[in-house]
């Protein structure tokens, strides 16, 4: 099973839309998990042209008022995947994602938060962050490929775009 993993989308206040780039490389996936910080419903809709929507609540959601569960785990090919937006801090503390992970009782746990990808091996927890394909914090735009086949795990990062420093972004300043 191929899996889109996305997170901090931060739809509209960020981005006016889903780069279409992330919907390119998300065409043959069999589900999506959105870790979070969507910010309107309109991204799962978007999402689900292409594939299932798994989407929890990020600290944004709440603010605007998206009522998802705060945390999901699901079941693929054997694996346990745990679903949660991440708000630990420091962020991405790996100890504290642990923890998590040993909560939900997942083999890997997804999250985001941090807007930075990462792929990293905590005991018998593989910790995934797919980063954010819209606003990413000192790296590249990011979405992953999760490929879970007879219990083999593969992952892949995405690169979307450029990174992108918030102060040298002029589309922010629309012109008359």
């Amino acid at each position: 099973m191929l899996i889109g993993l996305i997170s901090d989308t931060h739809i509209p206040d960020r981005a006016r839309q889903i780069p279409e780039k992330v919907l390119e490389s998300f065409k043959d996936v069999d589900l999506i998990i959105h870790s979070g910080d969507l910010t309107t419903r309109a991204v799962i809709d978007e999402l689900e042209k292409i594939a299932p929507v798994i989407a929890i609540q990020g600290n944004m959601d709440r603010v605007a008022g998206l009522d998802l569960p705060k945390a999901e785990t699901v079941e693929v090919e054997g694996v346990k995947i745990g679903v949660a937006h991440g708000e630990v801090y420091p962020r991405g503390d790996t100890q504290q994602l642990l923890y998590l992970a040993r909560q939900l009782d997942v083999n890997i746990l997804v999250t985001g938060h941090s807007h930075q990808p990462k792929i990293e091996q905590v005991e018998d927890v593989l910790l995934l962050n797919p980063g954010s394909p819209i606003v990413p914090r000192l790296a590249d735009r990011t979405v992953m490929l999760l490929e879970i086949n007879n219990k083999n795990v593969d992952v892949e990062i995405v690169k979307i775009g450029a990174p992108v420093c918030s102060a040298l972004d002029f589309t922010q300043y629309p012109r008359d």
